[in-house]
Formats: C-alpha cells, sequence, structure tokens
C-alpha cells in the first residue's frame, strides 16, 4: 500500500517536532542543572571528594583580677592518618610506631581502618614539638600534623577546684571549665583538600581553609595575692596539725565577689588521671556540709537584735553551766559555766545557754525565718558546679531541743560558702548577696570586655543599726573573747569561733571537731570576710579559737596589706593573758642626738645607720605597736 507524499510529510513534521521538544527539554534541564543547581551540585561533589584536617580553636585563658595567667594554653601538635593515601602501611606503621612508642599492631590497626580520616589515640594526641619535628621530616604520605593545643596550668595545684580542668579534647570537665565550657571553647576550623576515589590528592584543586575562632577569656573575682596567703597558710596548717582537710574562702562583702578559695586536699589540674576522683570531684567550700558550730550564732545574734529581743549591754544571763530543754541538759563548752554576764559577754563567750535563751525569746517560726532569709537550706548560686545546699530541720519536726541546739549550730548542716555570704550579709549592713567569681569576658583579640557579671543583692536581710551592733559585738569577740587568736594590731578584727562536733551513724564522735573561724575587717567598714575550717587536727586542743583564728589573723593581716587597706592606731584594746608577748608603742625617735638615744628607757633594739648626730628618719613609725625587744631601725644625719 503506497503512502502519499503529503503524508509523509506530516509524519516527518510530527517527528521534527517531538524531536524539537525533547531536545528543549533536555536543554531546560541542562540549562537548571548547569545555572541553578550547578553550585549546590559542585559542593556535593566537593564533599565527596574533599577531606578535613581538623583545627583545634584556643581555648579562652583564665586570669585573675590583674590579669595574672592562671589557665593557658600551650602547643601540642597530633597526628592524623588518610589511610586511603598510605602507600606501605606496614613500614609506614612501623616508623610511626618507633617514634610514638606504642606497639606497631596498633599503628597498623589505625592505617588501614575505612575511613576518610583518622586519629591516632591516644598516643599521637598532643605531642611533642620534637616528636612532630621527626615525623614530618620522614615525610610519609597520607600521614598529617595538625596544630592543636593543651591545657597549661602554671600554678600547678593553685586554686585547682575552682579552675577545675579540660580533657584531651580541650572540653571543661570540672570547676570553671566545665561551668563555662561554653565560653571558653570557641569553634572549630579546618584545612579541607580534596582527593578522588581512591584517597589520592587531586593537584588541580585548592586547599580550603576555615580559621578557628578563638574562645573568649575570662577574667574572675579572684585576686591572686590572696589566693596565695590562703594556699601559704593552709601549706602551714597542713603540716602543723595533719588534718582530714581544710577550707578557707575570702570574699568581698560589699558585692559578693570571691577573692580566694582552696582547700586540702588538693590535686594538680595537669595530673588529674592520677587523683582519686573523691578528691578532685569535691570542692569543700561549696560541696561540703556539716553542722557550724558557734560561727551559726551570728545568725541566732543578727536575729534577735533585729527583732529587738536583747540588749546586748543591758540585759544579763547567768550560765550555770547547763541548761535544761524538754527533759534533755545542753551543755556549755565551759565547764561550770560563765555565771553572770552581760549578752555582750555571752557573744564574746560563745556561751551556749545564752543563746538557748535567745532562740527562746525569739520563737521558732521567727528563728527559722531568719534563718531561710540569710541564705541557709538553698543553694546560694555561685558560679561552680557541684554546690550543696545544707539540711534544715522541717518546721513541722522542729521542737524546743531542735530550736534550742540550732540557735547554738548544731543539728543543722550548712556549706562553708553559705556561712560566708550570711555573715557578710549581717556585717555590710544587712544586703545578702550572691558570690561569684566570674568577673568578666574579654575578646582574646582585642582584649575588650565582652560581657561582665555585676553584684546581684538577693534582699536585705537586716538594718544598718542592726549590722552596727553585730560588728561591734563581734569585733569585741576578737579583742576580748574566743577570738583572740585574730586579733591584728592595727587592724579592726571580728569575728566568730566554732567548734563544730562531726557525727557518724547518729552518734557525735569523741576528739573529732571542725573547728573553724569566720572574721571581717575593718569592723568599722568592713572590705573583706574570711572563713577557715580545720577538719580533726591533730596534737592540739580543738577548738576554733586555738586552731583556726590565728590562721584568719594571718590571712586578714597580709591580706588588707595587699588590698591597700592601711593599718590605723585606734582599735579595741586587747585583753591579753599571761600566753600573749607585751606589746609596746614605739616612741618618736626623730630629732633626738645619739645622747638623747643613750638616756632613752624602753625595752627595744636598735638598728643604726647613717653619719651624723641627729634621727631623721625612723621604721617603724611612732605609735605602731610592736613587740618588746623589737628592733627600731634609725637613720643617723645632719640636723637641718
Amino acid at each position: 500500500m503506497r503512502v502519499s507524499y503529503v503524508t509523509v510529510r506530516k509524519r516527518l513534521t510530527l517527528v521534527l517536532l517531538i524531536g524539537f521538544f525533547i531536545f528543549a527539554i533536555i536543554d531546560v534541564r541542562l540549562g537548571y542543572v548547569q545555572f541553578a543547581l550547578g553550585e549546590m551540585l559542585t559542593e556535593r561533589a566537593k564533599d565527596l571528594w574533599s577531606r578535613n584536617i581538623p583545627f583545634e580553636p584556643e581555648r579562652g585563658e583564665i586570669l585573675d583580677r590583674n590579669g595574672v595567667p592562671l589557665a593557658t594554653n600551650v602547643s601540642a601538635p597530633s597526628v592524623l592518618v588518610v589511610p586511603r593515601q598510605i602507600e606501605n602501611p606496614a613500614e609506614t606503621a612501623e616508623k610511626l610506631a618507633n617514634i610514638l612508642n606504642m606497639p606497631v599492631e596498633k599503628v597498623y590497626k589505625h592505617l588501614t581502618k575505612k575511613t576518610s580520616i583518622e586519629r591516632i589515640h591516644p598516643e599521637g594526641r598532643k605531642i611533642s614539638h620534637e616528636k612532630a619535628k621527626e615525623i614530618r621530616a620522614l615525610g610519609l604520605k597520607g600521614v598529617y600534623i595538625a596544630e592543636d593545643s593543651k591545657r597549661y596550668y602554671p600554678f600547678g595545684s593553685y586554686l585547682s577546684h575552682v579552675l577545675g580542668f579540660a580533657g584531651i579534647d580541650n572540653q571543661g570537665l570540672m570547676g570553671l571549665e566545665l561551668y563555662y565550657d561554653k565560653e571558653l571553647s570557641g569553634q572549630k576550623g579546618s584545612v579541607q583538600f580534596y582527593s578522588d576515589a581512591k584517597g589520592k590528592r587531586m593537584p588541580d584543586m585548592a586547599d580550603a581553609y576555615t580559621s578557628p575562632v578563638d574562645g573568649l577569656n575570662l577574667k574572675l573575682t579572684i585576686d591572686t595575692r590572696v589566693q596565695t596567703i590562703l594556699e601559704r597558710e593552709l601549706d602551714i596548717a597542713e603540716t602543723t596539725y595533719r588534718p582530714d582537710g581544710m577550707i578557707a574562702i575570702a570574699m568581698n562583702p560589699n558585692n559578693g565577689e570571691i577573692l580566694g578559695m582552696a582547700s586540702r586536699p588538693t590535686f594538680d589540674p595537669a595530673d588529674f588521671q592520677n587523683v582519686p576522683p573523691e578528691v578532685f570531684n569535691r570542692n569543700l567550700p561549696i560541696w561540703s556540709t556539716y553542722e557550724p558550730g558557734s560561727t551559726f550564732k551570728i545568725i541566732t545574734l543578727a536575729a534577735a537584735l533585729e527583732e529587738k529581743k536583747v540588749d546586748l549591754l543591758r540585759d544579763h544571763f547567768y550560765d550555770s553551766g547547763h541548761v535544761h530543754v524538754a527533759g534533755a541538759t545542753l551543755h556549755c563548752w565551759k565547764r561550770g559555766g560563765h555565771g553572770s554576764q552581760s549578752f555582750l559577754e555571752v557573744v564574746q563567750n560563745s556561751c551556749n545557754p545564752g543563746f538557748v535563751e535567745l532562740g527562746e525569746r525569739l520563737g521558732k517560726e521567727k528563728l527559722f525565718e531568719y534563718i531561710k532569709a540569710f541564705g541557709f537550706g538553698e543553694k546560694t548560686g555561685i558560679d561552680l558546679q557541684g554546690e550543696g545546699k545544707g539540711i534544715l530541720f522541717p518546721l513541722h519536726r522542729v521542737g524546743p531541743v531542735e530550736q534550742a541546739t540550732t540557735a547554738f549550730g548544731q543539728g543543722v548542716a550548712v556549706t562553708p560558702i553559705q556561712q560566708v555570704a550570711a555573715v557578710a550579709a549581717a556585717v555590710n549592713g544587712g544586703f545578702l548577696y550572691t558570690p561569684y567569681i566570674a568577673k568578666e569576658w574579654l575578646d582574646p583579640v582585642t582584649g575588650e570586655v565582652v560581657r561582665r557579671q555585676t553584684p546581684q543583692v538577693k534582699r536585705r536581710v537586716i538594718s544598718e543599726e542592726t549590722s552596727k551592733q553585730i560588728r561591734y559585738a563581734l569585733e569585741s569577740v576578737v579583742a576580748q573573747g574566743t577570738g583572740k587568736g585574730a586579733f591584728v594590731d592595727g587592724y579592726r578584727v571580728g569575728g566568730k569561733t566554732g567548734t563544730a562536733q562531726k557525727a557518724k551513724d547518729g552518734q557525735y564522735l569523741k576528739n573529732n571537731h571542725i573547728v573553724s573561724f569566720i572574721g571581717f575587717a575593718p569592723a568599722d567598714a568592713p572590705q573583706l570576710v574570711v572563713y577557715v575550717a580545720v577538719d580533726n587536727p591533730k596534737g592540739t586542743v580543738q577548738f576554733g579559737g586555738v586552731v583556726a583564728a590565728p590562721i584568719v589573723g594571718n590571712i586578714m593581716e597580709d591580706s588588707l596589706r595587699a588590698l591597700g587597706v592601711k593599718p590605723r592606731k585606734e582599735q579595741m584594746e586587747k585583753e591579753t593573758t599571761w600566753l600573749d608577748p607585751r606589746l609596746v608603742k614605739i616612741p618618736n625617735l626623730i630629732g633626738l642626738t645619739k645622747k638623747d638615744l643613750q638616756q632613752q628607757l624602753f625595752n627595744l633594739k636598735l638598728d643604726v645607720s647613717g653619719e651624723g648626730d641627729v634621727v631623721i628618719e625612723q621604721a617603724p613609725e611612732p605609735g605602731v605597736k610592736v613587740k618588746e625587744g623589737a628592733t627600731i631601725r634609725i637613720y643617723l644625719g645632719t640636723k637641718r
């Protein structure tokens, strides 16, 4: 059957149109792929070809308030391998094993893993620059040295529980390193190179570098001058008393800034792997919970004064040595009691029955209202991991005996940081601050402040007038009461001793106490609060006034001088005992001649220098109290 020419043309035209339509669709698709999807597909292809060598950011440094580095970084290269690029795994493994001091078989397993990039872990992590140089010199294909760093703590165990430590991947694991890990960590960078399916580098494609973003630097409220003094005194006490543990905290009572914090036992953050977890996991100043003993009497005193339940000078109390409460006999620490005393003397003598009386005048509801207002029974909110909140009796379970023992610091459990914050509120005018330790966040390049922590007032607990009376009473404790060991000539120091029995299995231990002292100075305008607790000191009488008070006195004297607080001549006169060294005031020798000096009658030694007949300089200056027999340095010159 013949097909007409017209039919053939129609069919050819139809085929042609269909062909044009198909090619149009292909062209549109190619154009769409080329122009619309081209960049995305290229990136996907690059992802298939690409291999990333990571570059770790510099972890932010931790500095004290004056810029002294407490935690920094040191360069520590790491070994990376691209298994598909390694030509002779056995030979490469042997060469690397010799340098990295590891079994050849272990290296070989890393080199033959079916991964794009493999870390030799842990032997190839954070290696020395000498080892890195040796590996580079071998020129092994597929073996790379990546820039890396590790944490460095220049002062060793100094401030260890506060700083904490970082792991091998520079991740924070404890302390501030963990609490502020996100801010300190920064963002990773990388070098990206391209290789084919066999892992060989593609020479016609340039490497891509993404720079890491370093972490922010953290400036603390810690003052290394104060911290050094705390560490020194704890070291001395550890040698002297061989205690089970020790705690020291120094805080600015006017804003909550922690100036120093230390504890024993301690550890080196760079060697935390070889330290028992119970040592590095427990930051005792914020974690440890125990009965406070007589330091807690400050809270009872504050409540009684604020509620006008007592007049320190006019009201009197007779202490027979014990008091009966609901069938229980509660004893004073002094056998036979203190007899008749004013309530100021009750505070000075740390008389338990006297504070039982104050507790009864307050009543349990009002007493516990103030205890909670001062922050006990809840966390202070300090920016450190692992804070405890203490233990208080539920109010419905508080009977007469529980009320009485709570009034003098037994039957409740508190943390050291709670006590410091509460006493700071008692002496600073009545304001309870949240303690904090992170002061500022700094840009690591410019050093500019990115973010600043400001003091946080939780509430006002007592009035300024009540706070003034507390300061006066506690200054008298140091000058004339149980806290004489903390007396510092030239500085008005106030404070309170504490001697707390330790309980185990529901019973108090014998001859096993936590002795403590909390002090502040200057007493009329406090700039510093210091708390020290010593757990079970050996070879001594276990009283806070004997063990802890002198430690606080030493810390106070040196810290106040370091902080620029000048000594003053006006202070409450210390009541001396036969154990105290006799003090004499240095006379004014300036202007006296050699002959005049020979006629002076004082029990002091002279260290004379200079040529001349007249005293033109002396040290210490006139009016300063020193021990009898101390040396005065004088300089002789000519009279002007």
